[in-house]
């Protein structure tokens, strides 16, 4: 399989918009949002999500075999000036038929690029639900370490699910904390 990783912009609108709506429909307990809320949302929602204009709030690259969208990751920079240096990677999602060949990781890698090219950037969070360990055990092959866990996180028909936080700390050297 030859795959390539690239930032998607509006043309992709259509293929990311089905990607996710498929994706809130197999991995429910994966997301927090439903696939009600967000096939509701107009398009300036999603279209915001593929802003692919230099120092967007928020960007999302996409894994594509030919022209079909396998898998994508988007990456939202937090606008307030104390939190400026995060930044959440959010909305992660392949193909069941094409996991386990390494498109996640060039996402998440594709993704920590981008992070790393904003000067003010110096952490990149994220959730997985407690118990994907495939999910967590690719983000920490990608520099993600575990820094928490959130009980009763989310609920869907009825059940609770705990949310793991992780961080990917960009620049390391010359942070300090009080």
């Amino acid at each position: 399989m030859t795959v390539r990783i690239e930032l998607l912009g509006s043309s992709a609108l259509a293929a990311y918009r089905a990607l996710m709506l498929q994706a809130y429909a197999e991995s429910p307990d994966a997301f927090v949002a439903t696939v009600a809320e967000r096939e509701s949302q107009p398009e300036a929602f999603w279209l915001k999500r593929l802003d692919d204009r230099a120092g967007a709030q928020e960007c999302s690259f996409g894994a594509f075999e030919g022209d079909e969208l396998l898998g994508s990751a988007t990456l939202a920079f937090e606008a307030r000036p104390k939190t400026a240096h995060k930044t959440s990677l959010v909305g992660m999602y392949v193909q069941p038929a094409v996991r386990q060949q390494g498109l996640g990781r060039q996402l998440v890698q594709a993704v920590l690029q981008e992070a790393r090219s904003r000067p003010y950037a110096r952490v990149v969070v994220l959730t997985v639900t407690d118990g994907n360990a495939s999910a967590e055990a690719l983000y920490a092959r990608c520099g993600f370490r575990r820094f928490g866990v959130e009980p009763l996180a989310m609920q869907w028909q009825g059940r609770f699910f705990n949310k793991v936080h992780m961080a990917c700390v960009l620049v390391p050297e010359g942070i300090h904390s009080q």
